[in-house]
């Protein structure tokens, strides 16, 4: 990736020596990607408002985050997979597209009816995709159930959501929220926007018919284990209100970025799966729907125990994201379990993780 600025939107915003560093870092990355083929397609299960449905999962590949290309979040390596340079034209992504539907064709029968949309930076954004293109997409699965579109908050408004919700779809704004907490956003997550940001465009999500889905980071750099699991299940609590859906997502160590600089050097530790399990329990009683997908589960890059466990803890997760019953968590144990709780009241120092 060829080395960047920010554009006159993003100066100002964030912290300049996360900034600096996180420019610097994503500049050692010389990978190229064909802008006619997305960057991951899947298909899974999903909790919705309206039960657990089958769904297809999609990453475009845009010119990336343009938060990103500023700097960005220290924990976020995304961009490092999206097309240099910022834009991709409407052709390539209407390939993109049509080389999703080939996949699901061939590993699902018939259409999913719950349809994600991510782009690794905001959907809604109009630089990473165009209007044109985001029609060609409401267009394309307007026969679906529901569609979830990626957004931060600036972007969101009614006519782009209409797109979707004129042709009958049920539609979810997520946004990458990552902590109620502002200082945290800002100082450990270098992310710009505020509390009341999300709050606003929440808002104007729900008057144009549209839902919530909010993403939280559990333990960003710079907080001890006990500070990530407090600030958590203060965020889910808070987040509730204002979104139907709150997934938990466990950092995991991302190349090209802060966090992996850290992880490298010793001073830092993805999150226990007993503090993800430990939140789940603990807001369960929760009105929204609260899940997580622990990427990496078990890996050393990934939230992870003591490696014996991993398996069992990551699989009570798993249950409990489809029924929401935190007693999947009463069945799954070991030894592990006493150092994790030392950690939690032992460990003082966010750059000094008591366990590796």
């Amino acid at each position: 990736m060829s080395q960047s600025t920010p554009e006159a939107r993003e100066r100002g915003r964030g912290m300049d020596a996360h900034n600096a560093a996180m420019r610097s870092i994503r500049a050692e990355n010389d990978a190229s990607y064909d802008p006619h083929e997305p960057t991951r397609v899947w298909i899974d299960e999903d909790r919705t408002p309206d039960g657990v449905r089958d769904s297809l999962t999609v990453v475009l590949n845009t010119g990336g985050c343009r938060w990103a290309r500023a700097g960005g979040c220290t924990m976020c390596g995304y961009v490092a997979e999206s097309v240099d340079g910022g834009t991709v034209p409407h052709e390539a992504l209407r390939d993109q597209v049509e080389a999703v539907l080939a996949h699901e064709r061939a590993h699902h029968d018939g259409p999913c009816p719950l349809v994600k949309i991510y782009t690794s930076g905001s959907f809604l954004d109009e630089r990473e995709v165009p209007a044109e293109s985001r029609r060609l997409v409401a267009e394309t699965f307007a026969g679906r159930e529901r569609v979830v579109v990626e957004s931060l908050p600036d972007f969101v408004a009614a006519p782009k959501l209409e797109d979707f919700l004129d042709r009958g779809l049920a539609v979810d704004v997520a946004v990458g929220l990552e902590t109620a907490t502002d200082r945290v956003r800002h100082d450990c997550v270098n992310k710009y926007f505020d509390w009341a940001d999300f709050v606003t465009a929440s808002e104007a999500a729900r008057a144009a018919g549209a839902g919530v889905k909010a993403y939280l980071l559990m333990k960003p750099p710079f907080l001890t284990e006990r500070e990530a699991l407090a600030d958590m299940v203060d965020s889910i609590r808070r987040t509730a209100d204002h979104a139907h859906t709150v997934s938990m997502n466990p950092c995991n160590v991302q190349r090209y970025t802060m966090v992996d600089e850290l992880h490298f050097r010793g001073g830092y530790r993805p999150p226990w799966l007993w503090s993800v399990a430990a939140a789940l329990e603990r807001t369960a009683d929760t009105d929204a729907i609260v899940v997580s997908d622990p990427v990496g589960a078990g890996e050393e890059r990934g939230a992870h125990n003591c490696g014996e466990c991993d398996e069992r803890v990551e699989t009570a997760i798993e249950d409990f994201d489809l029924r929401q019953d935190p007693t999947v968590f009463e069945q799954v144990d070991c030894d592990c379990h006493a150092t994790w709780e030392t950690v939690l009241d032992e460990e003082t120092g966010f750059c000094q993780p008591l366990a590796r």
